[in-house]
Parts: C-alpha cells; sequence; structure tokens
C-alpha cells in the first residue's frame, strides 16, 4: 500500500508540473516502463526517482520524504503475527518437509532462497530479509525455552545453494542441536504419514496459549482453535514417531555432510 500510494504522489505532481513518464525516465535513468511499475505501485518507488520527481516537479521535499515509509518489509504481512508469536513462545515443535527451517538456516541458504522468489524481490528486500531471518534465530539462545524441529530426509539431500554452501548448513543443523533446550531430529524417506501435505509449527506461549502455524506460496494461517491445534498436535506425534531419535539424526546428518 505505501508503495502504491507513494507511486501515485510521483504521478500527480509529474502530472501537475507537465512532466511527461518519459522525461522522468530520463533524467532518472530509468525505462519509462520501469517509471510506470513504481507510480502503479507494482515496484518500490526508488530514492534516485523520488530525489529526481522531486527537483523536476517542484515538491520541495514532499515526494524525498516519503521514502523513511519505503523501507524494505523484514517479512511477508501474512506472517508477521507467527513472528511475533515465535519470538514469545516457550515452546516450539516445528516439522519440516520443504525447506531447512527458518530458525536453522545459514546466511547463504537464507539468502539462496530469498532471491527464487517470483516475482523476484529487489536486492534492499533481499538484504534485509536476510538479516530478519539471521535476527530471529537469538531466539534459540534462551535456554528456558524448548525447540523441537523435525526435518525431512529429502530436505536435507536437497541442496539450495553451493555444495560447500549445503555441507556449511548440515554443520550448522550439527551445531544447532546440540545445546539440552534444542532437539533436531529426522524423518527417513521411507514410507508415508501425515507430514506429506504440508510443514507446520506448533507454538506454545508463556500463558500456556497453544497455537498453530501453516503457510503456503502466498499466505500463512495462524490457529487458536482448540480443535484444529489438536489435529496438527496429533499429526506432529504421529510423524516423531517415524523419525530417528536425536542422536540417529546427528550421525545421519554428520554423513551427509562427509559426503560432500
Amino acid at each position: 500500500m505505501a508503495w502504491r500510494y507513494c507511486g501515485n504522489q510521483i504521478k500527480l505532481w509529474r502530472t501537475q508540473a507537465g512532466v511527461t513518464r518519459e522525461e522522468l525516465g530520463r533524467a532518472a535513468n530509468y525505462e519509462p516502463e520501469s517509471v510506470k511499475s513504481m507510480e502503479q505501485g507494482r515496484r518500490r518507488p526508488s530514492l534516485r526517482l523520488l530525489e529526481v520527481a522531486d527537483e523536476l516537479c517542484g515538491a520541495r521535499g514532499k515526494l524525498v520524504a516519503a521514502t523513511e515509509y519505503l523501507a524494505p518489509e523484514r517479512f511477508p504481512s501474512f506472517s508477521r503475527d507467527f513472528m511475533r508469536y515465535e519470538a514469545e513462545a516457550r515452546v516450539l515443535n516445528w516439522y519440516e518437509n520443504q525447506l531447512i527451517p527458518g530458525l536453522l538456516q545459514t546466511e547463504d541458504t537464507a539468502r539462496a532462497l530469498l532471491s527464487a522468489h517470483w516475482p523476484p524481490l529487489d536486492d534492499d528486500t533481499v538484504e534485509e530479509r536476510v538479516r530478519a531471518r539471521l535476527a530471529r534465530q537469538a531466539v534459540l539462545h534462551k535456554q528456558t525455552k524448548s525447540f523441537t524441529f523435525v526435518i525431512e530426509e529429502a530436505v536435507l539431500r536437497r541442496p539450495v545453494c553451493s555444495k560447500g554452501a549445503h555441507k556449511l548448513q548440515l554443520q550448522h543443523l550439527l551445531a544447532a542441536g546440540e545445546p539440552r533446550h534444542v532437539t533436531v531430529q529426522v524423518v527417513p524417506s521411507v514410507g508415508v504419514h501425515p507430514g506429506v501435505n504440508g510443514p507446520f509449527v506448533l507454538l506454545e506461549t508463556a500463558e500456556h496459549e497453544r497455537l498453530a502455524y501453516e503457510e503456503g506460496q502466498a499466505m500463512g494461517m495462524l490457529y487458536s482453535d482448540a480443535e484444529r491445534v489438536s489435529t496438527l498436535t496429533q499429526r506432529h506425534a504421529m510423524i516423531v514417531r517415524q523419525a530417528l531419535n536425536p542422536e540417529e539424526s546427528a550421525r545421519f546428518i554428520c554423513r551427509l555432510a562427509e559426503e560432500l
């Protein structure tokens, strides 16, 4: 919405000043189509365009002032409630069959995944979200909390970056699982279980409120409904029964890392 509002202001000031989109594009070193994308909010208006438009249209700083409202979003809007609860939760149980859980990703893994986003994220947004994802991991150092990560074998066998970077990612998983309040378990790629339908996270707050979170490509759902949370809790228990125990999981991850 901030992009759309700012882009519309650029268009209004440009039109009032009698400046064409082509003229603004030449002055700011952008193609007219790029200027159009920014004016329509499909692309984040750049500081360069705001500065040039401000000067050409005589906005006297009113357009440049929008810069502080256009900072890249640290997280997708649909995940913000989950991020708040994730930081506060006393217990977190994460099942993942697609990707390394965000709390366990290395910088290389996080950047590779965010760079693969479609439509593409601009460089500033990618870097801001990498920083935000890594900053989330500070919660793992709080020893009064409990974390369990159950990860499918296929996830561990699929490098999303170079082999060297993936080896470091596996070694990072081993290190993350060493503290007594963090458990990492691997589910071997044999048979079926309720987790084949997708990943989810179970959380419990300090007030013993129980929640569940599911995320798709373009949406995330945070549940507090007792029946839904209970169903996912039962599924989690069934998945864990098929997982290797923590010691076996560590040996398995170690073997995968040695093969790279």
